[in-house]
């Protein structure tokens, strides 16, 4: 394994442990709903958002409704336009692996391409690694739902839990790592608590990312004077 490939593989390996927990769960949650393999097979590889799949599934049950389909994408998503600004410099120079990293960030690789920074070789088979977890994953799922009874299906329940842990290691790691600029750290926590409590759970995270943005935006041009 070259040298980029293995940091790539173990910066990887908490997000495996938790996209094949979700991915299971959202293969054998497609399968309970009686869909064909290609249903979730396809959504996995090409929208690769693991909490618009889920929606999906549901609304794809219901009375057809573009609109309301695209409405919930969007406000789900919304947050990878904050992650893609973020990544605007930092991917500048990355030539034909720009729209692979594009298409292939989610919430995970883009925590740790961020903070890890690395090089575009790197950022890009992370990318890669976790995107071929979450597929993998819903097709395991589906088929081990083909296996068992419908009984078994209420102990998936809280799995989706193991994201919000995955997501507090990672702020902890680079929380001890960088010691003495804890300054986007607090932030962050202080945004999302206030939005949190102005806004509600549903609603709270575009909000947050307004927040955090608008400050960081006035404490870059503050430097910059």
């Amino acid at each position: 394994m070259s040298g980029d490939l293995k940091q790539a593989f173990r910066l990887s390996l908490p997000v495996l442990g938790a996209f094949w927990f979700l991915g299971i769960s959202y293969g054998m949650l497609a399968s309970s709903m009686g869909y064909s393999i290609w249903i979730p097979l396809s959504m996995a590889i090409t929208v690769f958002s693991g909490s618009v799949e889920f929606i999906a599934l549901t609304m794809l049950v219901g009375a057809f409704n573009p609109v309301a389909a695209l409405t919930m994408a969007l406000m789900v998503g919304a947050r990878h336009i904050f992650y893609g600004i973020s990544m605007l410099d930092k991917w500048r120079n990355a030539g034909w692996k720009k729209p692979f990293l594009i298409f292939w960030m989610c919430d995970e690789s883009f925590a740790i391409n961020y903070s890890q920074g690395g090089s575009f070789r790197q950022q890009l088979t992370l990318s890669f690694l976790n995107y071929s977890y979450w597929v993998t994953g819903g097709i395991m799922g589906y088929f081990l739902g083909e296996c068992i009874s419908d009984d078994m299906m209420h102990y998936l329940k809280g799995l989706d839990f193991v994201v919000v842990a995955m997501f507090v290691s990672i702020f902890m790691d680079d929380f001890l790592r960088n010691k003495g600029r804890h300054g986007s750290a607090w932030l962050g926590v202080l945004a999302s608590a206030v939005c949190l409590v102005a806004f509600g759970p549903a609603q709270f995270i575009v909000p947050t990312m307004l927040v955090i943005l608008t400050v960081l935006y006035f404490k870059y041009r503050r430097q910059d004077l």
